[in-house]
């Protein structure tokens, strides 16, 4: 495992790489609004991703890093982002890049998925609406992705569950938000489909 401090517009961001043995892309992961990158899912997707032959990138916003528990503007938090992906697209020899995360950090990769030319994109716990409130949809976000994206919600989300679209496709689990009721099934659900996705491109 290395670490990278990576210097943003915001601060510096850092990146925790894990790496598989014969990596044939490299998948970015964000963490949620108020958590870290040791989120138990964010853990669970890691090893899979590793054992599918995937280089990991766990990144830690520059909010984050300063110790701050508030999340930063989502304009920053894209900014930070793309400025973490081109570093990393630089260090594994442009592999094809998927962006992920959970929650807040699915949001930042959706957001950014075309900007930085993402191949896939994998959306743990996507927070459809605040909770009580379906209204405030942020369903366009998602729907703007045109590259491959899984998502995989908790049926018991309070932050509601995603419709499925053209590009995109939903996975159910056991439990809530933080999807720790069925970290197996989150794990091979992701393993599944990165296998599936990125076997065109390998």
């Amino acid at each position: 495992m290395t670490k990278l401090e990576i210097d943003t517009a915001y601060g510096p961001a850092r990146a925790e790489l894990h790496c598989a043995e014969e990596g044939v892309a490299v998948l970015m992961l964000g963490h949620g609004a108020g958590g870290g990158i040791g989120a138990k899912d964010l853990v669970a997707v890691t090893r899979a991703a590793q054992a599918a032959g995937v280089h990991v990138a766990l990144v830690e916003q520059p909010y984050r890093v300063a110790g701050r528990r508030a999340p930063a503007p989502a304009t920053q938090l894209d900014t930070a982002w793309l400025t973490v992906a081109d570093e990393i697209s630089e260090r594994f020899d442009d592999l094809p890049i998927v962006f992920g995360g959970r929650s807040s950090g699915a949001r930042v990769a959706c957001r950014t998925a075309a900007a930085g030319q993402a191949v896939a994109v994998l959306c743990l716990a996507f927070p459809e609406h605040p909770p009580g409130k379906p209204e405030k949809s942020r369903q366009a976000e998602l729907d703007a992705v045109e590259v491959p994206t899984l998502v995989v919600q908790g049926e018991r989300d309070p932050f509601g569950l995603p419709k499925a679209g053209p590009h995109h496709e939903i996975v159910v689990l056991q439990g809530d938000h933080n999807l720790s009721a069925d970290l197996e099934g989150v794990s091979r659900a992701a393993a599944e489909w990165l296998e599936r996705v990125l076997r065109p491109l390998t």
